[in-house]
């Protein structure tokens, strides 16, 4: 099964945005193998515009030139990834990722290259052209590249196969798709057909499905075309949007499972928005940054890193190699929240889950602004007898007979394994 647990690895959007080149995706992907691969961490991925030799930030450059090869399909900018040249394509990083036990992926837009239908260049395998199968009135709002592809076009499923069969080819192990998660139910039919390309080109890769906020009601659809599916818009390091994701995460809960993980998107952690400024870090406190990890965690999001990871402190290195935090990663089902209350005039959020290997998981959220303590009713977790209790972040053993007394920061979380 493709993503029997939620993927952990690095993107390179929060840093790099349309601009990543090779050295970069390189020296990360030697960091996560020197020190993360041990803990679980393995995708790297290369975010958009790796076809476009003029990106410079984060900005899309509007109309602008890019690669692609004669049958319609966008190739990576050789300036940029100097191992594609020769028609190499991604292979050579691929090979390289690979060769340091690590799984690689990109990023892809969904539809056809504008320029590929403007050229009317050919599809593999059918005499069809570009022209032919655009749905040129299926544009996305924030990004110039793309036509959206007509399913009921003759040559249509024969240029998703013909982009998947080259990502096989290149060694290829995650596809991050955009511009088709909240794309619904207009492009549905595109999707489906996506889906079913990748599935059929003979490699196992897992599919990412971009922006979201991804719609409730198509949870089962999701289920059966991709592995994980934004639940947000770009998540970025304000603490507003990190309160929101409590009520996304509620809501979505109930539909994670092997080969499914609705996506509460990347983690922007250690050095992000790299293009602006090397001087730039994230915003999140400490206290902000353990909040988002533990209900990354509990819920069991994909956990993709955002930051620069050669330039992590001993603070987001531990964040992201806690054993304990990472286990429940693993291992938590069912999580749900239990409740949400005032109480001592700060807001405090309860999150629960069964624990795969015995015992149960509970996290406790202070979302409000100012520091507390509450005490946990051991019943209001459906536990009815004295039990001991260790909080993950740090360690801590304790018993319990009938409460468990936390005390949190403004903005801070704590975790517990009980037994």
């Amino acid at each position: 099964m493709i993503a029997k647990t939620p993927p952990m690895g690095w993107n390179s959007w929060d840093c790099y945005g349309a601009a990543v080149t090779e050295d970069i995706v390189r020296q990360n992907a030697e960091f996560m193998a020197k020190h993360l691969k041990q803990y679980g961490w393995e995708y790297i991925v290369v975010d958009i515009q790796w076809y476009e030799p003029k990106a410079v930030t984060h900005v899309y450059n509007p109309f602008t030139e890019l690669c692609m090869d004669a049958y319609s399909r966008l190739i990576p900018d050789e300036n940029r990834f100097p191992s594609s040249a020769g028609g190499k394509g991604f292979a050579p990083l691929a090979e390289y990722v690979h060769g340091l036990g690590l799984k690689f992926g990109i990023h892809i837009m969904r539809g056809i290259p504008r320029q590929a239908v403007h050229q009317n260049t050919g599809i593999l395998g059918t005499d069809k052209t570009a022209r032919e199968i655009a749905k040129t009135a299926s544009i996305c709002r924030w990004n110039t590249d793309m036509y959206g592809v007509d399913p009921e076009k003759e040559g249509a499923e024969a240029y998703y196969n013909s982009i998947f069969e080259l990502y096989a080819a290149w060694g290829v192990d995650f596809i991050k798709c955009d511009d088709i998660c909240r794309e619904l139910p207009h492009e549905e039919a595109e999707l489906v057909m996506l889906s079913n390309a990748l599935k059929g080109c003979g490699r196992d890769m897992v599919l990412s499905l971009s922006p979201g906020p991804a719609l409730l009601e198509k949870a089962e659809l999701y289920k059966q075309v991709s592995n994980m599916w934004r639940i947000t818009d770009d998540f970025w390091d304000q603490w507003e949007l990190l309160y929101a994701m409590f009520e996304r995460a509620e809501k979505w809960c109930t539909h994670s499972g092997p080969g499914h993980w609705p996506d509460a998107d990347m983690l922007p952690i250690g050095p992000i928005n790299q293009v602006w400024s090397k001087e730039n870090r994230t915003k999140f406190t400490k206290d902000e940054q353990i909040t988002m990890l533990t209900l990354w965690s509990i819920f069991r999001s994909p956990l993709m890193i955002g930051g620069e990871l050669t330039g992590f402190d001993a603070f987001t290195l531990a964040l992201v190699t806690n054993e304990a935090v990472l286990a429940m990663h693993q291992m938590a089902r069912h999580a749900h929240q239990v409740w949400r209350r005032v109480i001592g005039g700060s807001e405090y959020i309860l999150w629960t889950a069964v624990c795969a290997e015995g015992g149960q998981y509970a996290a406790v959220f202070n979302v409000g602004d100012h520091n507390g303590t509450i005490e946990i009713q051991l019943r209001d977790l459906e536990i009815e007898h004295a039990s001991t209790a260790m909080e993950l972040w740090s360690g801590e053993e304790s018993k319990i007979d009938s409460s468990l007394t936390v005390s949190l920061n403004a903005h801070g979380a704590k975790a517990y394994q009980i037994r």
